[in-house]
């Protein structure tokens, strides 16, 4: 076990560069199951996911050489040996699931029991698995009941499908599949986040027909083969946006690099709202809290290009010290703040009803032994840590190492006094 010391902190003032994606690189590391040829995937940060499924992949019979220090996995499936996926890895990550269609393409069947992750919501498969069934699959109801999914198909042949809700994880089981059936394939209302769109440049330079990506409809044309490439992963816009809060509510000056700005409207347009001066630059996007005072604002979540679930705990650490009332709508995940609760330890005084949190702002917090409840909730409140008086012990901080390359060492280059501890 380990947890994390912070203690108030001067003002965050540096540069930082982003790692690349883990909502792009897992997805991307599974559809390398589609060729029998290797695939490099370059700038794939070193993540305990990322390790996971680097493990999931061996396990399925695939070779893998993960390079972490070089940010490079090479990814050789030439022989997938099992179509079951072991317990004891699917529990430790949510994206486990993302093998499904691969998996089912290349051995014509897959079981994998439902996975783990941080406890956010349901988050149901019941759309990764309404898609393959529409593409011909056919799953086991009685091992689905007892919380493994089986599913088996012979080959899989295009259609039109229609999600219910624009879920990334079934877009991305989806369209991995499709690539490989026998046809083409409509998928409508399909999510349209930067990391399907770099699966998809992915699968695209492997020799799939990938149409629409990035729009609520996309067309997939089903190819005989795939073949192995080379493939640089898009720099992770929930770490940008982390640290562009951190800069905004430490009244700070930070030059963010390796940043897509367009991947972060609705983050920049609500940091301005708040006071934040974000500026883009040749070198990447310049944040600063120190130009105007910090002001509430109104938040609610939604799918891309909305507002994104993953920034809603950080931007909530930035409001608890905003100048006014402000207002949190949580719609993607029903179980999204539980780090509610951390916050309160240290005064911030929030209060929730349903999907909805009041944040009285203006409040002068005290460093308190709190938890890391899920991945972004750790780095919220690692945030929170560098403005209150005192010190903040963090535990579980397990999740934060789920997500955030280097992340002790890049705050404490931007000036925090923060520091891990090994139990």
């Amino acid at each position: 076990m380990a947890k994390f010391l912070v203690q108030k902190s001067a003002p965050l003032h540096g540069e930082v560069k982003i790692s690349g994606s883990k909502n792009a690189v897992l997805p991307i590391m599974a559809a390398a199951l589609l060729t029998e040829e290797k695939c490099e995937i370059k700038d794939a940060p070193a993540l305990r996911d990322v390790q996971v499924m680097c493990k999931l992949l061996e396990s399925l019979g695939a070779t893998v050489d993960p390079e972490l220090d070089e940010n490079r996995v090479d990814i050789t499936a030439g022989n997938v040996l099992t179509y079951e996926a072991p317990y004891e890895l699917v529990k430790m990550m949510r994206a486990s699931i993302l093998v499904l269609g691969a998996l089912l393409l290349r051995t014509g069947r897959a079981v994998i029991p439902l996975p783990g992750g941080c406890a956010i919501g349901k988050r149901p498969v019941e759309l990764h698995l309404k898609g393959l069934k529409a593409l011909g699959a056919t799953i086991d109801e009685e091992q689905l009941a007892r919380g493994i999914v089986d599913a088996k198909a012979d080959k899989l042949k295009g259609t039109t499908i229609y999600l219910d809700f624009p879920s990334v994880g079934a877009t991305e089981v989806i369209i991995m599949a499709a690539s490989l059936a026998e046809g083409t394939t409509i998928l409508e209302n399909a999510a349209q986040e930067p990391e399907i769109v770099d699966l998809a440049n992915f699968l695209n330079k492997m020799g799939a027909r990938i149409k629409g990506v990035g729009t609520d409809t996309i067309k997939i044309e089903g190819v005989e083969k795939l073949k192995g490439v080379s493939h640089h992963v898009i720099p992770d816009r929930i770490e940008a946006g982390t640290f562009m809060v951190g800069a905004v509510m430490t009244k700070g000056n930070v030059l963010i690099k390796n940043v897509v700005p367009d991947h972060l409207k609705a983050v920049i347009a609500k940091l301005r709202e708040c006071g934040g001066d974000i500026t883009m630059t040749d070198e990447g996007l310049v944040a600063r809290g120190d130009v105007n005072p910090i002001v509430s604002t109104d938040v609610k979540t939604l799918p891309y290009p909305g507002f994104p679930t993953d920034m809603q705990s950080p931007f909530m650490a930035l409001l608890t010290v905003a100048k006014g009332p402000s207002v949190v709508i949580e719609t993607v995940f029903e179980n999204r703040f539980m780090h509610v609760g951390e916050f309160n330890r240290m005064g911030a005084n929030i209060k929730t009803d349903g999907n909805c949190a009041i944040i009285p702002g203006d409040k002068e917090l005290q460093g308190a032994q709190v938890v890391a409840t899920d991945l972004r909730a750790g780095a919220a409140v690692v945030l929170t840590g560098l403005i209150a008086e005192g010190t903040t012990e963090i535990s579980q901080i397990y999740h934060v190492d789920r997500g955030y390359e280097h992340f002790v060492e890049k705050l404490r280059n931007l000036g925090a006094n923060i520091m891990r501890v090994e139990e």
